[in-house]
């Protein structure tokens, strides 16, 4: 190879190269998603309002928290069939990248809005829920304002050091906090029958978090809500 060759070669090279992700870092969602995908070590990282956020490792009180919310969707989501609840995944909303913790969505065939594409989502999901660990988190400013302006429907935030469970819902463009019974449970408008019993959610009771999420799904709405399904997938 000649000395010309190699230079070209090296210059080829140093083209190739892609920044890392960085903390802080505003990027266009394209870059973002370029430079993550170019880190398949990095397994959280976020762009919400052009800015680039990867959390610190996951707490033990998250991951539980998280388990226990990903059990009661997954459990209403089993017997509201076509419903699709997940976690973790990249979404494609507006111009960042938001990765929810949980979230239950339509999709399209059933009246949805977002749609998969490639492996990513696209839209924003109906329901989404993040484990926050106090009221200061970005979470409750940032990345609520984006889901706002985006369309979330319902947003749950749990706040674990705080131990205060926020349902949020898309009232006029604008969340408002719903109160929950005197019992502590708060009742899904979009999605029938999603009930949740918030404080056996913080104490760790998900014996009775799912027996309150079972009373819902004896109701006459959530009845109504599978038929409606049923009868648009037909």
């Amino acid at each position: 190879m000649s000395e010309k060759e190699e230079e070209v070669e090296v210059m080829a090279t140093v083209e190739q190269e892609i920044e890392p992700l960085v903390a802080g870092d505003h990027l266009t969602r394209d870059e973002f998603l370029r430079r993550w995908e170019a880190m398949p070590e990095l397994k959280f990282a976020e762009l919400i309002g052009g800015v680039v956020f990867m959390p610190s490792p996951l707490s033990v009180e998250h991951g539980e928290v998280d388990i226990y919310v990903a059990h009661w969707l997954a459990h209403y989501a089993m017997l509201t069939p076509g419903l699709k609840p997940a976690s973790n995944v990249t979404c494609h909303m507006l111009k960042d990248a938001p990765q929810p913790d949980l979230y239950l969505r339509l999709p399209p065939e059933l009246g949805g809005t977002a749609r998969v594409k490639g492996k990513y989502l696209i839209g924003a999901p109906e329901f989404i829920a993040e484990i926050c660990l106090t009221s200061a988190s970005f979470d409750l400013y940032e990345k609520m304002d984006l889901y706002r302006i985006a369309g979330v429907k319902e947003y749950l935030t749990v706040l674990v050091n705080d131990q205060e469970v926020r349902w949020h819902r898309l009232v006029r463009k604008n969340y408002k906090i719903v109160p929950a019974s005197r019992e502590g449970t708060y009742r899904s408008e979009v999605f029938p029958g999603l009930w949740l019993d918030a404080p056996a959610l913080l104490e760790g009771n998900m014996l009775k978090v799912i027996e309150t999420l079972e009373r819902g799904l004896q109701t006459p709405e959530h009845a109504a809500f599978v038929k409606h399904l049923s009868s648009r997938r037909s």
